[in-house]
């Protein structure tokens, strides 16, 4: 399945979660996807880019390593990438998305009662911050490589 669809499902099943566990799922779906479009585009994109994906590919697989302890490995949406066939869609997809979570699990946290779920919550949304930074310079990288004569 292409990226984009993949974003696209999992921004749905993020707005349609209601309890805090479900929001936190998301959170971690959201990273391994990022970690599975990295890793994509660390293999199969612009060579110019390929560092820079599979910073971003660490990043979403180190932090998403939560979710292999919540889901069943069939459950993680990332596992179902086949392609990315607009690079420039899927980034700001994972930008917008990661924006998203971070903001939902603003909300989990504040009104959490519990020290772990708050702590929990602190840590996915640093994860989804440099998650979101990672993807950020990979699209300044693509930029750079389209100034330079090159096609994304």
């Amino acid at each position: 399945m292409d990226a984009v669809r993949l974003i696209g499902a999992t921004r749905t099943a993020l707005a349609q979660a209601g309890a805090v566990h479900d929001i936190v799922t998301e959170a971690w779906q959201t990273q391994a996807l990022a970690g599975a479009v990295g890793g994509h585009l660390a293999v199969h994109g612009p060579f110019e880019a390929r560092a820079a994906a599979g910073s971003l590919s660490e990043a979403g697989t180190r932090a998403s390593g939560a979710l292999r302890h919540t889901l069943r490995a069939g459950a993680i949406r990332a596992g179902q990438l086949t392609e990315v066939r607009d690079p420039w869609g899927a980034l700001a997809g994972l930008c917008g998305l990661l924006g998203e979570v971070g903001i939902a699990l603003v909300g989990v946290a504040c009104s959490s009662g519990e020290d772990a779920m708050y702590w929990q919550c602190i840590e996915a949304i640093d994860a989804a911050d440099e998650t979101s930074d990672r993807v950020r310079w990979l699209q300044r990288r693509l930029a750079a490589r389209e100034r330079e004569g090159g096609a994304a």
